[in-house]
């Protein structure tokens, strides 16, 4: 009796997991999510949702979402202790989600993008493009253009560097911190915008500003969020 008892559970742990294989294999590495509870801050919504009878926190751009809902999604950052400032709450692990949406059929890069808000991806394959705008600025006194920077980049590893451009992009709150991406319209291979991360708030998309910092080179933060060039700790003069 053991031995046929013993048998049954090894036949049903075969069909169980057999199950679970084929539901990985049908969606092709896509993610199929429940919702449980919906949390709504200033520029995210975070989502406790259930898959194949696990819980995970995801955070997407703002959107309406309800409880029992599905939605799929393929590219993702797993933010460990994550420090919601909004929500006064620290995730122990939070997905920031690239693509959430309603169908299984994956999106494109060019379709995805990014949700407004995240963070910027250097050396993702589903991050996107940043278009090299036209730009005339006079420089300020004293600072250098991108084009010196990326040109000089080992010359000014961990010095403290002035550079003035036009912000073209921003994603706030991140890690605690704010990423600009400023323009000046100068290149250097190819190396035209740069990334700042900084406590400053009061700059806008299209302000010209005078930021000063430091330079880190082959900044890694993981996930493909890599920099060969990052302006940190940065303020505006």
């Amino acid at each position: 009796m053991k031995n046929v008892f013993f048998i049954f559970v090894i036949a049903l742990s075969i069909v169980i997991f057999s199950c679970k294989s084929n539901v990985k294999e049908d969606l092709n590495g896509t993610h199929k999510v429940v919702v449980k509870e919906v949390l709504q801050a200033n520029a995210y919504t975070y989502l406790n949702v259930e898959e194949n009878d696990t819980e995970q926190w995801i955070a997407v751009s703002k959107t309406e979402a309800k409880v029992g809902e599905t939605y799929y999604f393929d590219e993702f950052m797993d933010m460990k202790y994550f420090e919601s400032k909004d929500l006064g709450r620290v995730f122990e692990s939070v997905y920031f989600v690239q693509d959430l949406r309603i169908q299984l059929e994956k999106t494109t890069p060019a379709q995805a993008g990014m949700p407004a808000g995240h963070m910027p991806v250097e050396g993702h394959e589903g991050k996107p493009e940043i278009e090299k705008a036209d730009i005339e600025i006079e420089i300020a006194e004293g600072a250098i253009t991108i084009a010196e920077l990326f040109g000089n980049k080992e010359k000014y590893n961990g010095q403290k560097v002035t550079i003035s451009g036009k912000v073209v992009k921003i994603n706030n709150n991140i890690m605690n911190l704010n990423w600009f991406h400023l323009q000046d319209g100068t290149s250097d291979n190819g190396n035209f915008d740069l990334t700042i991360t900084t406590l400053e708030t009061e700059a806008k998309i299209n302000d010209v500003v005078t930021f000063e910092g430091i330079i880190v080179l082959n900044k890694d933060f993981g996930h493909g969020y890599k920099y060969d060039v990052l302006l940190q700790e940065a303020v505006i003069k």
